[in-house]
């Protein structure tokens, strides 16, 4: 049963020092309770409270990092639905590349990779890791891939190589780098070993919920705490069963030999399968999934889902409320205004961009939500619409003394026109993507 925050407080020295970044030890111990911090960041704990409290005070999930100066951080996580909380630590998604493949196809395809990046509300959204698997008969092709590798990417690596003395060459190459060891079977002694001497962590595959909790606790009993977990199976819907219980048992029931970040393989007849299956995976709840081919308009579709899977629900993505030039505005030129919710704003500003047209854009502060739910909310209002141009004194950056807002909220015309004497309101298209359209028919200044 864990200890409650009381029962913490009473193995803490009490002497609100504030030496672990909280204020007093009540609420360090209230920290400790939710799983939000670890003992080791109480200086002065007593060795009965470390021997008590150190086990429970470990989160539920353990916190795994593969690669070298930007590392990816996997794991931590605290809860099964995001809207509980939310998730911290993103799946991470990684490419394989073969061994076997010739220099020029590894090149290209490594480099295509690497520059793959997509912004999307003013995110940049990439790939994470190579998975490299080793199936060439030629030993030296597996250090000759990790160099290719290592001379034209940053991004982590998860080693696959059955043979031992090749995997060890590749680990000694990569010792400063945290990769991960890809097991095929079960987890050997000198795979712990391995493991331990080169800072890297072990992704354990086990067929049975028995074999993978043998598997963990007899690394961790061994010393490798950096562990991921992969109960394979042909069968999406049994692994689905299967992630979902190994979460459960790890939150819920603290089940320390499944505390690890969960991994898989996608393995798909065709492209639809795919793309369901890294989907599926992605949400329900891997910290990585192994991509075996690289197709962009798949992993757009993977970013996009993972972005807004690992968003605060509670926290909307928004830009900084303020006025945005888009292309070259005069003070003359028009000025639009809206949202401050990311998704809004990137889509206004470029449909603006589109039209041809240079102008000012008044994003006002909504608290990240969007146009219609904003009004609703009273945060897009003509009161307080005039009250944030006011504020900016937008009046001095400007001559034009026309306003166009949204075709959804023309019922706020009126309230902002008398709030802002001087001012003309002009109604806009209901979505965005008549906007080059509407500035074609409408005269704006």
């Amino acid at each position: 049963m864990p200890l409650s925050g009381l029962d913490i407080f009473k193995l803490l020295p009490k002497t609100n020092c504030g030496d672990c970044g909280v204020p007093t030890c009540m609420a360090f111990a209230m920290k400790l309770a939710q799983k939000k911090a670890e003992l080791s960041e109480c200086p002065h704990a007593s060795e009965e409270a470390k021997e008590t409290l150190g086990a429970a005070s470990e989160q539920p999930i353990r916190l795994v990092k593969i690669g070298g100066a930007n590392p990816l951080e996997i794991g931590n996580e605290t809860v099964m639905f995001r809207h509980e909380k939310t998730f911290f630590h993103q799946t991470g998604i990684a490419l394989q590349l073969r061994t076997s493949e010739n220099k020029e196809q590894l090149l290209s395809k490594i480099k295509e990779i690497e520059n793959y990046r997509v912004e999307r509300v003013g995110e940049e959204l990439k790939t994470d890791l190579f998975f490299i698997s080793h199936d060439s008969e030629e030993k030296d092709f597996f250090l000759k891939t990790l160099q290719l590798v290592k001379e034209n990417s940053t991004k982590g690596i998860i080693l696959d190589c059955p043979d031992k003395e090749v995997l060890k060459a590749g680990l000694d190459w990569l010792r400063d780098e945290q990769p991960a060891i890809f097991m095929q079977e079960e987890v050997t002694d000198k795979d712990i070993e391995l493991a331990k001497n080169h800072n890297a962590s072990l992704v354990l595959t086990a067929h049975s919920f028995d074999e993978l909790a043998r598997q963990s606790e007899k690394a961790k009993q061994a010393g490798v705490n950096d562990l991921i977990l992969n109960l394979a199976s042909k069968d999406a819907g049994l692994q689905l069963q299967h992630n979902t219980i190994m979460r459960r048992s790890a939150l819920k029931k603290n089940f320390k030999p499944f505390g690890y970040p969960l991994f898989a393989f996608i393995q798909a007849k065709n492209e639809f399968d795919f793309l369901a299956k890294a989907s599926l995976f992605l949400c329900k709840y891997d910290s990585i999934i192994v991509l075996p081919q690289f197709d962009e308009a798949m992993l757009y579709t993977l970013f996009t889902l993972r972005q807004n899977i690992y968003t605060d629900p509670q926290k909307p993505i928004q830009v900084d409320p303020k006025v945005y030039p888009i292309g070259e505005p005069t003070p003359e030129s028009p000025i639009f205004v809206t949202t401050n919710f990311s998704l809004t704003y990137f889509i206004v500003s470029g449909e603006i961009e589109n039209s041809g047209i240079s102008a000012h854009l008044v994003v006002c502060d909504t608290e990240g939500q969007s146009v219609l739910t904003a009004w609703a909310a009273g945060k897009f209002v003509g009161e307080k619409i005039a009250k944030f141009i006011k504020d900016i004194k937008l009046e001095q950056q400007v001559k034009t003394r026309k306003l166009i807002i949204p075709g959804f909220v023309s019922q706020i015309s009126g309230d902002l026109e008398e709030n802002l004497p001087g001012w003309e309101v002009i109604v806009a298209c209901q979505e965005a993507s008549d906007i080059p359209s509407f500035v074609k028919n409408v005269k704006l200044t």
